[in-house]
């Protein structure tokens, strides 16, 4: 224990009162000790400045396992999670709309509905799915910016609706539609105003955003404004402000809408880097697939509001594709009469044929080829994922029906 005594001309400036005029307090200027303030009879005030308990060394999303190893713990973690709406049905027509004044018709929404999801500490995860089925919504959810109908959602041991400045201050969100900076300011601007409202240190504000500058390659664009940027700029841009006060959860909705192919691959790669050096948990909703097999090793699919694959990448393959692609090089100029017993032909560019065959039938159809045909090369492959997901998609929709539970049709057991 240390004691001082401090003028009491410093107690207006230095000082705060709390619970009594004579005890006052606050914490350390590093954060290791707690100083408890009391005024003597004299008028002075003495300090005690009390050590802080020893932290254990434990973040959020690690634990204390069997003999004293480190065992990861989920960050996101989701139960029963919903959320519906209603629209409003306007009918065509001058006196339709004077009768919706006074009588309305709404339609009920259910955009999510009852998903589970665990989501572990330093995972890049593709949240996928079509158009409408429920992925921007439940990204809303975990970012607070709506509240659920039911169920319950931690992320970081916060619940996201209750919106803490504790919670707000560790998670970042990324939309790909809808911007975040000024659009007619410089985005050094932006930024500036990124540290008032999160209280970043200018030591660490200045030193993050040259990091993350040198890795995006935008130095020379920080004093040009915003309006005057290519998409791929200001995607760029919208990275940096949202990685300034150093999230440990972040979510992305479609931050390569719209982008060219060497702007796709140069925020695929800062991802990946970014992610992999400061192991964050990212959430990724994307419509490219070329995203996906970049980035995740983890690919979630939500249809109709409900989760309905949770695996990995080469689960999904084998469990929505039934084909292979076989691509043959024929030696000579013969080649077979009839591809339908086969297989179905997808391309045919001289000696080179490339079919789609059945899974199972595809050791029988090349030991037919190679018995009958020369054939130089031979390669097997699965369809593109681009493909499969649509697959999915579909099959989803053809077997689906409205208000049925989605699980009974296409179960979403982790793989």
């Amino acid at each position: 224990m240390c004691r001082a005594i401090i003028p009491h001309a410093l107690q207006a400036n230095n000082v705060k009162s709390r619970h009594s005029d004579h005890s006052f307090g606050c914490v350390g200027p590093a954060g290791d000790r707690r100083i408890a303030y009391n005024r003597g009879p004299n008028g002075m005030l003495a300090t005690r400045c009390l050590s802080r308990p020893p932290r254990l060394g434990l973040q959020v999303g690690r634990t204390v396992g069997a003999g004293g190893s480190v065992e990861r713990m989920p960050i996101i973690e989701i139960e029963r999670l919903c959320k519906s709406y209603q629209v409003y049905q306007k009918k065509e027509g001058l006196w339709a709309s004077v009768r919706g004044l006074f009588r309305r018709e709404y339609r009920q929404v259910e955009a999510v509905r009852g998903i589970d999801l665990t989501v572990e500490q330093g995972e890049f995860v593709a949240f996928l799915g079509p158009n409408g089925a429920g992925k921007t919504t439940t990204l809303k959810l975990l970012s607070g910016v709506i509240h659920p109908t039911s169920g319950t959602a931690r992320v970081m041991g916060h619940v996201p609706w209750k919106r803490e400045n504790a919670y707000r201050r560790r998670f970042a969100l990324v939309m790909g539609q809808k911007n975040q900076l000024w659009w007619d300011l410089p985005a050094q601007e932006s930024f500036r105003l990124h540290q008032q409202i999160y209280r970043i240190p200018t030591s660490s504000f200045h030193q993050t955003l040259d990091e993350l500058c040198q890795l995006l390659d935008v130095k020379n664009l920080l004093n040009q404004p915003v309006r005057e940027l290519s998409l791929g700029e200001r995607m760029k841009m919208e990275l940096i402000a949202a990685l300034l006060h150093a999230p440990e959860v972040l979510f992305l909705d479609e931050p390569t809408i719209g982008l060219d192919v060497v702007a796709q691959h140069n925020i695929q790669h800062f991802l990946r880097t970014y992610q992999q050096t400061k192991q964050i948990t990212i959430l990724l909703t994307s419509h490219y697939m070329k995203d996906v097999l970049a980035l995740c090793k983890r690919l979630v699919i939500i249809a109709q509001g409900q989760i309905c694959y949770d695996g990995s990448l080469t689960g999904i393959i084998d469990r929505f594709s039934t084909d292979k692609v076989v691509t043959l090089l024929f030696g000579g100029d013969r080649l077979p009469s009839q591809w339908e017993p086969l297989g179905r032909v997808l391309e045919v560019v001289g000696p080179k044929v490339k079919l789609r065959v059945e899974r199972q039938r595809v050791a029988q159809v090349l030991a037919s080829l190679l018995a009958d045909y020369s054939i130089e090369d031979v390669s097997v492959e699965d369809p593109p994922l681009e493909e499969v997901i649509a697959d999915a998609f579909n099959q989803v929709s053809r077997t689906s029906v409205p208000g049925a539970p989605l699980d009974r049709i296409v179960p979403g057991t982790r793989v």
